[in-house]
């Protein structure tokens, strides 16, 4: 028995790198899957349908179910088409793994609109779009029944979405904002049994060999032993995130890479400062003094340290 059998999953940008790895190894352990790929380039231009019916055939060949299916994510419609594909074909959608997305580097002097827009859509429209179908679909099934339904999204950050990065302000906002938008999609979708949690994965993709110029990354289905290069790592990660082991996870961020995972709390509270008295407003001067102490652990020349700022606090709820 597979840890997801009997569900129905759509894994997006799912041709190559670690899309591909997700759909493969979703498929090993009992799924039936939708294979999505616009099948554009890196930078998200063209379509070529290859990549997605590349990838459905290998799952078919290994003894699983499969479907190819070629929509642009952040297309609206389009989203719409692939999630009432994976209903139409399998009746019904347990699982979505929001993983396409593109890269446009440059320095932020450099970027034109354009690369801003196509980053964007991509990425942030293009988990919007989709999962506000499936979402769709949950809570009508929710209704219809009064119970939960149990299903799992598995949204796709980067440790420059986490930590920021040179070079990557447009991917650095999506990124960042596709997180912050798991966090919210748990809360909204929890009555429902809607699950959402976020992975940041790493691995020699197309994407990361394109900014290196470093020539054809392999495919995860590719490598003949471990490598922590192999961007299939990262999928028995999505698969746990996927099955009924992590009914009790959600809203919450995951850095996968080689053998390793770190657990992400973003935007957590890291100290307060409340103005001497508690009854007027701050002058810049005592700021500085206050989080120089406090936070940054230093002292400014001149002014007494933070001390007096420590303790207590308001609550910025």
């Amino acid at each position: 028995m597979g840890l997801l059998d009997g569900k129905v999953a759509i894994v997006t940008g799912a041709g190559h790198g670690v899309g591909r790895g997700h759909a493969l190894a979703l498929a090993a352990a009992g799924a039936k899957v939708v294979v999505n790929d616009l099948g554009g380039s890196e930078r998200g231009e063209g379509a070529d349908a290859a990549p997605a019916e590349e990838v459905a055939a290998i799952v078919r060949g290994r003894g699983g179910e499969a479907v190819a299916n070629f929509d642009d994510v952040s297309d609206f419609a389009g989203a719409g088409r692939m999630v009432a594909q994976a209903v139409d074909t399998f009746g019904k959608l347990d699982i979505l793994v929001n993983n396409a997305g593109i890269l446009r580097d440059k320095m932020i002097f450099n970027m034109d609109e354009a690369d801003w827009d196509a980053v964007i859509k991509v990425h942030l429209k293009g988990h919007f779009a989709p999962t506000q179908h499936a979402c769709n679909h949950w809570r009508d099934r929710s209704k219809a029944t009064d119970e939960p339904v149990n299903a799992a999204v598995v949204c796709t950050s980067s440790l420059v979405g986490l930590q920021g990065n040179i070079g990557q302000t447009n991917y650095a906002a999506a990124k960042g904002g596709i997180a912050m938008f798991t966090v919210a999609l748990a809360l909204e979708m929890e009555r429902y049994g809607v699950r959402a949690n976020c992975v940041a994965p790493s691995g020699n993709t197309r994407l990361i060999s394109m900014t290196r110029g470093a020539g054809r990354a392999p495919e995860p289905d590719e490598y003949e032993e471990w490598d922590a290069r192999d961007p299939g790592n990262v999928a028995p990660l999505v698969v746990w995130l996927a099955s009924d082991l992590s009914r009790h996870v959600t809203g919450q961020i995951f850095l996968s890479g080689g053998a390793t995972i770190t657990h992400y709390q973003p935007f957590q509270r890291n100290a307060t400062v409340t103005v001497p008295g508690a009854d007027r407003k701050w002058n810049p001067e005592e700021i500085g003094t206050a989080l120089n102490g406090v936070v940054f652990k230093s002292r400014h020349p001149g002014l007494r340290g933070g001390a007096e700022f420590m303790g207590g606090g308001i609550d910025f709820a």
